[in-house]
Parts: structure tokens; C-alpha cells; sequence
């Protein structure tokens, strides 16, 4: 079993709910739980939204991919330049990632290199 049904039911297992538990947080139930977790029957928003107040992520429920956890402290344009990254393909993250390491390590060197010249002088 894989896709909406199978993470639905992990996130439920990951609450420590039963089937009839979880089916009354999002309104519907035991037997429309257990089908929603077979892949028999998809979900509606209500469903979703009720079991998302209580912890579910709903977000990894739908794709997937699990929704990021917030940084705190970051200006707008370190946020939108997060935001931007996330959306990118894993090939192009890698090749970002490669690229910043390498302008840091070059900043690092490069000060570094500034510092022991100035002080021969």
C-alpha cells in the first residue's frame, strides 16, 4: 500500500490513534477511516483541515513531502531565497549548495589571506 492512504495512516500510528479515534477528529466514521487508509475512498478538505488542527501533516499526507519547519529570525529576503531553494529540483539544490560552499570557503580564504598580508606590512 503506498500514497494518501498509507501516509494517512502513518501519521495517524504517528499520534497513537486509533482508527475510530482519528475518524471522530475528522468527523467520519471507523469503517470511512479504514477506507480512506486502504486507498478505497479519498478524503474531502474538511476531513483534512479537522485532522490537520490536530497535528496531522497534512501537507505530507497529500505529497509527500513533509512541510518544512519554520527558521526563525530570517529577513524577507533570506526567507523568499529559502522559499525559492525549496522548490527546486534535488539536482539544483545539490548544484546551490556546491556553489555557496565554495563562494564561502573562497570569502573565508580570501580574508584570511587579507589579514596575514596586512599584518606582514
Amino acid at each position: 500500500m503506498s500514497g494518501i492512504g498509507a501516509r494517512l495512516r502513518e501519521e495517524r500510528e504517528r499520534l497513537g490513534l486509533s482508527q475510530r479515534a482519528f475518524g471522530e477528529i475528522g468527523g467520519v466514521e471507523p469503517n470511512a477511516q479504514g477506507k480512506y487508509e486502504n486507498g478505497d475512498r479519498t478524503p474531502k478538505a474538511d476531513y483534512l483541515a479537522a485532522v490537520a488542527a490536530k497535528g496531522v501533516d497534512v501537507l505530507y499526507v497529500l505529497t509527500g513531502s513533509h512541510t518544512p519547519a519554520p527558521i526563525e529570525n530570517l529577513s524577507q529576503v533570506e526567507e523568499w531565497v529559502l522559499g525559492s531553494y525549496r522548490t527546486l529540483i534535488k539536482e539544483d539544490q545539490d548544484a546551490i549548495l556546491r556553489m555557496t560552499t565554495a563562494l564561502a570557503e573562497y570569502k573565508t580564504g580570501y580574508a584570511v589571506e587579507k589579514r596575514s598580508a596586512s599584518q606582514e606590512d
